[in-house]
Order: C-alpha cells, then structure tokens, then sequence
C-alpha cells in the first residue's frame, strides 16, 4: 500500500479527520473548514484537499443515514442551484488564484459575519436574510468548498439567521455539501489532483473521519439550541481566524 510514510503528516491528519468529522456533524460546526489548513501544515494545501476528499464522501453518507428524515427539503432546493454554480467558478478559477489567499478571505468574511452579529445582535423577529444575500453565500460556499474545502462559514452565515432547530440545521447542511462534494469529483480528476497514493492515505484516515462523525451527531441530538449556536459560533470563529493567518 503506498501512504504517506511521514510521521509528522499524520500528527496533523488525524486531528484534520476528526475535526472534518466533527463539523460534518454539526457540533462545532465551522471547525471543519480547519481541517484542511491543519492538514496542509506537513503538505501542500492542492494535496491535502485531493486526500480530504473520500473521507468528506464517508462523512457525508454517514451524515444521509443519520439525518435521512429531518433536513428542509425546499430550503436545499434553493440553495443547490447556486452551490453547484459555485463549483464551476471554483473548478475555471482554480489555478489562477492562490489557495491561501480564497482562504484569507473566506477568514475574513467569517470574522466580520461574526463581528456584525455581535455587535449588532439580531431581534427576534428579524427576517431571514434577503434572497440576492442568500444567493451570493451559497455560491460562494460551493466556490470555497471547491478549493480549499471551507464552504461552512459562508454556509453558517446564510444558515444561521434561518434560525432552523439544530438537527434540521445540521440535516440541511449534510445534505447540500454531500450534492456539493459529490459534483467535485471530476474537475478534480480534471486537475489532477486525485491519485492512488492519496486516496490509499485517505483509507488509513477514514476511521478518524468516522468517530469524529458519530461523536458529533451523539452530543449535537441531545444538545441545547442555544448552546449549539455559541459552539457554531465559537467554530467559526476559530476557523475565520486559521484561514485570515493563512493569508498572511
């Protein structure tokens, strides 16, 4: 079996797997987007999101099974149009923009999102985000989504205001970025970014993958709405701020 042989790789993979499993199932959701730059630290950043990939399809069907009953049906309807939209901007602009520098300003975004509804906190009351917004967030969560794997903070920024009960939030995001990993696979074979040493690295980290799924779906089933969107927030957060220092 031909692997990754460097130790130091796998000191920041499997913590990269966990973590993506983690997000994947809701709780902390916004560490997933962590997971690649994690990841990239011993590898390049093309590398370690061609070996991401078959552990985002484990996680993603995983992800189907649990929530299979509970995610909004209309809401995923309207937003694949523009995710998937999102994919082709990422697969024409690929290799004309540096990964770090999408990172930096997915951070960015992120850290202003959550500046704005902290400083300016919502009403209870207040109305879902306009269409045009909506639109413009999903597309670019399939855009991030497409080169570095951090299509969540744009997701949660969108999802978020939706005020949706944790599991259908969660449900709902499983969903579209299962559709969304699936429609990665060829412009990635296309690029050249999928071969056999990678994907046999990706076996060896699917175990990690899947108890980072299975541990979040537990806790977020029986977490407090309130609590679960502190720790979306506290997810965010802390991958805005990874991916803003990547830029620099």
């Amino acid at each position: 079996m031909n692997i990754i042989p460097d130790p130091w790789f796998y000191a920041a993979a499997i913590p990269s797997a966990i973590l993506m499993g983690l997000g994947k199932s809701g709780f902390g959701a916004g560490l997933g987007a962590l997971a690649v730059p994690l990841m990239a630290l011993t590898i390049s950043v093309p590398q370690a999101a061609a070996i991401m990939m078959p552990l985002l399809l484990l996680a993603d069907v995983i992800g189907l099974r649990v929530f299979r009953r509970e995610f909004d049906l209309t809401l995923l309807r309207q937003m694949l149009p523009f995710g998937l939209f999102g994919i082709v901007l990422g697969t024409i602009l690929f290799k004309l923009l540096a990964p770090h520098v999408v990172a930096g300003c997915v951070g960015a975004f992120t850290l202003l999102f959550l500046a704005q509804r902290f400083l300016f906190p919502p009403k209870a009351d207040a109305a879902p985000p306009p269409r045009w917004l909506g639109a413009t967030l999903i597309t670019l969560s399939g855009f991030t989504s497409f080169i570095s794997h951090a299509g969540s903070p744009p997701f949660n920024a969108y999802a978020i205001p939706l005020k949706l009960k944790p599991v259908v939030f969660v449900a709902t995001a499983s969903y579209f970025f299962f559709f969304i990993n699936m429609a990665k696979w060829l412009p990635y074979a296309y690029l050249g970014l999928l071969d056999m040493r990678n994907f046999w690295t990706s076996l060896v980290l699917m175990p990690f993958a899947t108890l980072g799924v299975w541990l979040g779906q537990y806790v977020t089933r029986k977490m407090n709405p309130a609590l679960f969107y502190r720790l979306v927030y506290v997810g965010m957060f802390l991958s805005g701020t990874k991916l803003l220092w990547d830029a620099f």
